[in-house]
């Protein structure tokens, strides 16, 4: 049996992966770390131990380590429990009123963007609903549910179904008219021309109300579970400014902000391997 032996007469060594993309981005790795060691000494300078207010770094993690950074998944019953645990059934409840809103924007965004009627009477009613603020749907929500999680998932859906269907309207609407001589031409029928014409060009545009649409999912359940209670990160902050534990709600903010990140990266990554590149670049 006969090994690869490369140039210099050694044998070839497999790279870790993490070394290989650490080589491969180290600016964009360095430099973000490089500021937040920056603001994370200025922030202890301006709050160092003892003073009153807002809590430094050194003390929020001394006061939080043991059990919210070392073990978050603990669970002690009822709503004592660890920071994953509390991040998994918001995000149980963004999972259900953002597939919600996915199908429902989709499906009125194509119907409405190809239907002239339709949009003229629609849109404007729509670009009204769109700008009430979330948790000015709350009250409305409980009063039809009158249960806290449904009302909370119905919060997410209302908040992240307009711009799905905006984006969606728009991205029928911006079809060249190119591509429905051709349909013409080749005379296809309504479900061909749907998924080899209509569908695919609008995709981009679906993938970017879907992007806008996670990231109000996320933003509407921290604030609807602050109102409704129960298990939820939004439920856990409000729970400690009661409490004035201001190291848990910061420690929870830095779990909020992580997740929201790795949400518009699930996202943009879905869309990376469904949109053909020539689609992104026009």
């Amino acid at each position: 049996m006969t090994a690869n032996i490369s140039r210099n007469g050694r044998f070839p060594t497999s790279q870790n992966p993490i070394t290989k993309y650490l080589g491969k981005n180290s600016k964009k790795v360095l430099r973000p770390l490089v500021a937040l060691i920056v603001i994370l000494v200025i922030w202890q300078i301006v709050c160092p131990p003892g003073s009153k207010g807002l809590p430094g770094p050194m003390q929020v993690i001394a006061e939080t380590w043991n059990p919210y950074i070392i073990n978050p998944l603990f669970d002690n019953g009822g709503t004592d429990k660890g920071l994953a645990l509390q991040i998994f059934a918001s995000l149980q409840r963004v999972a259900i009123g953002f597939s919600l809103s996915a199908i429902v924007g989709i499906a009125l965004g194509i119907l409405i963007g190809v239907n002239k009627l339709l949009y003229e009477a629609l849109d404007p009613i729509f670009q009204v609903l769109r700008t009430i603020p979330p948790l000015a749907w709350l009250p409305i929500s409980l009063a039809a549910f009158q249960q806290s999680n449904p009302s909370a998932i119905f919060v997410i859906f209302i908040t992240a179904v307009w711009p799905i269907i905006i984006n969606t309207t728009v991205g029928v609407q911006q079809l060249p008219q190119d591509y429905r001589n051709v349909s013409r031409v080749l005379q296809l029928s309504g479900p061909e021309y749907f998924f080899n014409i209509l569908f695919p060009a609008t995709v981009p545009y679906i993938f970017t109300g879907l992007r806008i649409g996670i990231g109000l999912s996320w933003l509407a359940i921290i604030a609807a579970e602050m109102l409704v209670g129960g298990v939820g990160i939004g439920f856990f902050i409000w729970d400690a400014y009661n409490n004035t534990l201001l190291s848990q709600i910061i420690v929870a903010l830095v779990y909020v902000g992580v997740v929201g990140l790795l949400l518009d990266r699930l996202i943009v990554y879905i869309a990376s391997i469904v949109v053909p590149a020539e689609q992104k670049q026009g």
